[in-house]
């Protein structure tokens, strides 16, 4: 799909700021709406009060805005912006003495000054950008304009002198400060909303370096030229994850964030996936089964490569328009709002529509009382129910039609009880669904908490019985089956859209995983003895419990939800934080990588009782361990701020790189005959790990 960053420029026709055409700029993430909403909140102070007061305020405010995007350009200023402050609050006097024209004049120097330093910014950025240079160029000569006027305005030094009566200042020409303010906004936002352009551009440019390392890793036929290739994507994938994360993190569309967060969980957990499978196909490279889980980890990853650019770009493959899907809960949201509406306008919709909207909810029960997972019990309280609706609405629309034709006191109080009847049944729907949907997944998450299909896999695996191993496969598609449905019914019940997306992508994860699984499996009874292929059944089978974990608290906060209990927010399925957090990923990474090349050369010696095989296997087993410390420190952080560790967790992560380049240099040193090669896994060995 090609796509530009420009497409997305994020102007629209609509806005409620009331400031005319050029403020139609839709604003599409947090950073840049905080750094105007002074500026705009001034400006409508001002449209609708008069005095120099007001106008003083817009441009204070304007300077204000323009230190908090870039406050490089803008130090020092945060001063000035108190004294505004106290500028704001004089009092309106026939007689302005010398300090409040000093003040006044400070102001616009200090604002014009401000805005030559964000002009330059702007015109860095523009150098640096030629496609977007010419738009960046008028906005910021607009800007510098607008500055400037404002700086003659407020130059009022020499107000009380007779010869200078014929100057214009803010105390004569208020409608021009208000015109030069107008402008400084406009042309702000525009330079904003065109630097938010170049973070569009640089997600995609990251993208494709990604997208073109894949393509390398897919062809790649020998383990050496795979782990120096996937040392790249490595730095590569953490580049991309720094930025998403910023832009998940600004998103101002809760759905989108929520969807950002689905496809970076994805690329954050099938890195690993892609690691092992790619490995196990490399070292069997003739098995089928290694090869379509390798293929399926490249697919998925491009998925959400590619959903993160709609997310960002605004867009769609084709030009296709997304079609959310429709659940229960908004369904009878939106149904209640239009019976409810009555009481105000009996004509503002048909009978028809109103028929039509509980025919759909009525359509989407369908999910639970045809599933097999649903309760007798369940199934015959919502069918009960559906008939209930039926009949209320019947009675609803009779008492609504009958009110059109004659507004008589009787009739308007049965059109209220009929109203609110009909609320009631829908309420009652809304309960029976919910309670059906969340049962059924406390029970399925309480069911499958020890995990023995996963466990009985990995066993059957390594004895290579591939019987056992097609059995416990079936049974893992049933359980398939029935978290997929879970998720489903889940959905029509959340609550809000985002929490819908993550039902979506849990279902998603299910639907994947499982088959991934059972590829792993069928690779690992075809060869028991392989390191690589059980490490690899190991990272699967670790998504798969990792996403139960996901749904135990998403079936908490759904319910939370239901209840009207709303804590603090949880954070689901995200990518380490930018900073410290990706530098030690980084270096697990490489650490594993290294491991992985030991693995596979001791796996080549005949004679495993070699004391040379045994030593470089026990150094892989002890760098493997590293590897997983640093992994828990990661999912440590997300759970927990470090404040009085944080000197000491850094100071662990220089050692882990320090360990990390010693390990590179000696596995690339050569080592010829067995005293040699005895050296140099001594060396490897001799690395101590960190103390936990």
């Amino acid at each position: 799909m090609a796509t530009s960053p420009c497409s997305s420029s994020g102007v629209s026709s609509s806005s409620s700021s009331g400031l005319g055409a050029d403020a139609g700029l839709e604003i599409r993430t947090r950073s840049v709406e905080q750094t105007l909403v002074p500026l705009v909140s001034q400006f409508a102070i001002s449209q609708l009060k008069s005095g120099s007061k007001c106008i003083i305020a817009c441009v204070a405010f304007a300077c204000l805005a323009l230190m908090i995007f870039s406050r490089q350009a803008c130090g020092g200023l945060w001063d000035i912006g108190y004294k505004i402050t106290t500028l704001i609050n004089h009092k309106d006097k026939p007689k302005r003495s010398d300090k409040t024209l000093q003040a006044i004049q400070r102001v616009g120097q200090a604002v014009n000054l401000a805005v030559g330093r964000f002009v330059t910014v702007g015109e860095a950025i523009a150098n640096e950008n030629h496609e977007l240079k010419e738009e960046m160029s008028v906005a910021c000569i607009e800007a510098r304009r607008a500055g400037e006027t404002i700086a003659q305005l407020t130059d009022v030094a020499s107000l009380d002198h007779p010869e200078s009566d014929s100057h214009i200042t803010i105390f004569t020409d208020k409608t021009g400060v208000v015109k030069a303010a107008r402008m400084l906004l406009s042309s702000v936002t525009k330079v904003l909303v065109l630097a938010d352009r170049i973070v569009i551009k640089q997600i995609i440019t990251s993208r494709n370096k990604v997208l073109a390392t894949m393509d390398q890793l897919e062809k790649v036929s020998s383990f050496q030229e795979f782990v120096q290739i996937f040392s790249q994507f490595g730095n590569e994938m953490v580049e991309f994850a720094h930025l998403t994360g910023d832009r998940q993190n600004d998103l101002k569309d809760e759905k989108k964030k929520a969807r950002m967060a689905a496809s970076r969980a994805v690329l954050e957990k099938c890195t690993m996936m892609l690691l092992t499978a790619s490995k196990t196909c490399l070292r069997h490279p003739d098995c089928e089964s290694a090869r379509i889980n390798k293929d399926g980890v490249f697919h998925r990853m491009r998925l959400a490569l590619e959903q993160v650019i709609e997310i960002v770009t605004d867009s769609r493959p084709n030009g296709e328009n997304e079609m959310a899907p429709i659940s229960i809960y908004s369904g009878i949201k939106e149904f209640k709002n239009k019976v409810e509406g009555l009481r105000e306008n009996l004509y503002f919709l048909s009978k028809e529509n109103l028929s039509t909207m509980l025919e759909v909810i009525l359509e989407h029960t369908e999910d639970f009382t045809d599933s097999a997972y649903t309760s007798h019990e369940h199934r015959e309280h919502i069918l009960e129910l559906s008939k209930q609706a039926k009949m209320e609405l019947e009675q609803l629309v009779s008492v609504w039609m009958q009110a059109q034709n004659q507004k008589t006191k009787d009739l308007m109080e049965d059109l209220e009880v009929a109203i609110l009847k009909m609320c009631q049944c829908m309420n009652d729907l809304k309960r029976e669904v919910h309670s059906a949907a969340t049962s059924l997944a406390a029970d399925l998450l309480k069911y499958h908490t020890d995990h023995m299909v996963l466990k009985a896999l990995k066993i059957t695996g390594v004895e290579g019985n591939l019987e056992a191993v097609a059995e416990y496969t079936c049974k893992l598609s049933e359980q398939k089956e029935q978290l997929v449905e879970m998720c489903r019914l889940l959905r029509h019940v959340s609550g809000t859209e985002p929490l819908e997306i993550t039902c979506i992508h849990a279902e998603d994860t299910f639907q994947v995983t499982g088959p991934q699984i059972i590829s792993a499996a069928e690779t690992l009874a075809l060869h028991p003895s392989s390191k690589i292929a059980k490490e690899n059944l190991e990272v699967f089978c670790e998504a798969w419990e990792s996403q139960l974990s996901d749904m135990s608290l998403l079936l908490r906060e759904i319910n939370d939800v239901f209840e009207g209990r709303r804590g603090e927010k949880r954070v689901y399925l995200s990518l380490p934080r930018p900073g410290e957090q990706a530098k030690i990923a980084k270096l697990g990474l490489e650490l594993h990588l290294l491991t992985s090349d030991v693995d596979s050369e001791t796996e080549k010696w005949e004679d495993q009782e070699n004391e040379i095989v045994q030593h470089g296997q026990g150094m892989s087993s002890m760098a493997y361990s590293m590897y997983l410390f640093t992994r828990i420190i990661l999912s440590s952080w997300t759970t927990y701020q470090v404040h009085d560790n944080k000197p000491l967790l850094l100071l662990e992560a220089e050692k882990l790189n320090s360990m990390c380049k010693q390990l590179q240099i000696t596995a690339k040193a050569s080592a010829q005959g067995k005293s040699a090669t005895f050296t140099k896994m001594s060396r490897y060995f001799a690395i101590k790990t960190p103390a936990s």
